[in-house]
């Protein structure tokens, strides 16, 4: 493992506090320390991603598989501030979290293909079988009562649900894929997520040249932007087009490039932790390029900016205008929420702690619970604030208790891609566990 000596001062060279705390991180390793803030920003970004899917049921014209009678234009504008980013963050902060049980595995005195071998098994474990699970089990709720309400549907769920599990069925062929009508619907990032995680595993051991002290230019944010954004922006103008996004993860080939480069921004930002300082030092000016940014597109969506539209069609200089404006708004949002999250959500917490532990149970849930909970509340509630209301306790406690169940329950622990190393029986960590972890 490289090592970065910065003991010694230099005469020459102008110190202060931004340059000392640089210098601090860059001296840590990944394998001494724990970012207590990666657990905080993931219980947040899921956070938002539920409520993300309860604005779906409101927002207007943006279609679902469950919609409000009731539908506000404006929410459109409130959703595009995390639409930007919020999938990114996820995928951000899995391959950090990735980097550093990799980094740790990797220095053992074992076999580097056993080693793989294990962190691949483990992954699946804990990713393909809450996907099989939710396919089968959680997401057909979903797809019975979108397609009743659309009126393509008219039989109990019991036999829609035969026919769902049934590859062979002949019950709306159209709809079918290779294994029929079974989906995974808001479960993608899952297989997406594995994917995107055995092939960081295949690579990795030529992926740590990012440590080695000749890469020091790549500590410079600016410069380290300029990168990401130089190739974020020509995957945004070559692919976003050809294949807009779909979910399906044979031909999804935009997504695949931008949520595969941004997995390769966390791993590279974990093995330079100087960068990483740097993104912390850097969190206002990036917050603040972010807003100007976001400004800029909501002002285009309600036609204040002149006919970009037409020159987007005529001009290519135009088009990769639009691309780095759309492309450094992502890098900016990201660069923020680690940044802030890094100076302020660096310490343990016990309820951080408790539910990262119950993300997955919180994720696998949360959707189905969601369209369940306003199937049956849009005709009983007359008051939309108070439906509003009434799905979003619904879906918070439905995913507590999902998660307070499986965990004590050794096949649910399994089904819901729970570790088997904690005890079941306890809601929150104690002083002792913070202080092991």
């Amino acid at each position: 493992m490289t090592q970065v000596y910065v003991g010694q001062k230099a005469p020459f060279i102008k110190r202060n506090s931004k340059t000392e705390t640089q210098e601090k991180a860059a001296a840590e390793s990944p394998l001494t320390k724990r970012y207590f803030e990666l657990d905080a920003l993931r219980v947040i970004a899921f956070g938002v991603l539920i409520l993300y899917h309860i604005g779906m049921y409101y927002v207007f014209e943006w279609g679902w598989h469950i919609k409000s009678d009731v539908q506000f234009p404006l929410l459109q504008d409130v959703m595009i501030l995390t639409n930007q980013w919020r999938m990114s963050l996820l995928f951000l902060i899995s391959a950090m979290v990735f980097t550093v049980v990799l980094h740790k595995a990797y220095d053992k005195p074992t076999s580097r293909l056993r080693v793989s071998l294990l962190l691949l098994g483990k992954r699946a474990l804990r990713i393909l079988i809450p996907l099989v699970f939710g396919m089968f089990v959680i997401v057909a709720p979903q797809v019975y009562i979108e397609w009743t309400v659309n009126g393509e549907l008219n039989m109990s769920f019991i036999e829609f649900y035969i026919a769902y599990i049934n590859p062979n069925t002949d019950v709306f062929t159209e709809k079918q894929s290779v294994i029929g009508l079974l989906t995974w619907n808001h479960l993608w990032f899952l297989p997406y997520l594995f994917v995107y995680s055995a092939i960081i595993l295949l690579l990795f051991p030529l992926m740590r040249f990012m440590e080695v002290t000749k890469l020091r230019a790549l500590d410079s944010l600016p410069l380290f932007s300029v990168i990401v954004v130089t190739f974020m922006t020509v995957i945004w103008l070559n692919l976003r087009a050809a294949y807009p996004t779909s979910h399906d993860l044979l031909n999804d080939w935009y997504s695949h490039a931008k949520y595969f480069f941004v997995m390769l921004v966390g791993i590279v930002v974990v093995l330079r932790p100087a960068l990483y300082a740097a993104i912390m030092n850097s969190r206002y000016v990036s917050l603040t390029i972010a807003i100007l940014l976001y400004s800029i597109i909501i002002l285009d969506r309600h036609d204040m900016l002149g006919p970009t539209g037409q020159l987007m069609e005529s001009s290519r200089g135009f088009r990769i205008l639009v691309g780095v404006i759309v492309v450094l708004n992502h890098w900016s949002w990201l660069a923020a929420i680690l940044g802030f999250g890094r100076k302020h959500l660096s310490s343990p917490s016990r309820v951080v702690n408790y539910l990262n532990k119950g993300v997955l149970p919180y994720y696998i849930v949360h959707q189905t619970i969601i369209v369940v909970a306003a199937f049956y509340l849009n005709s009983r509630v007359s008051s939309t604030i108070g439906e509003f209301i009434l799905i979003t306790l619904i879906t918070v406690i439905g995913c507590a208790m999902t998660y307070e169940i499986a965990k004590r329950f050794l096949v649910l622990r399994f089904l819901f891609g729970l570790r088997f190393n904690t005890s079941p029986h306890r809601s929150l960590p104690t002083q002792r566990d913070l202080k092991c972890s």
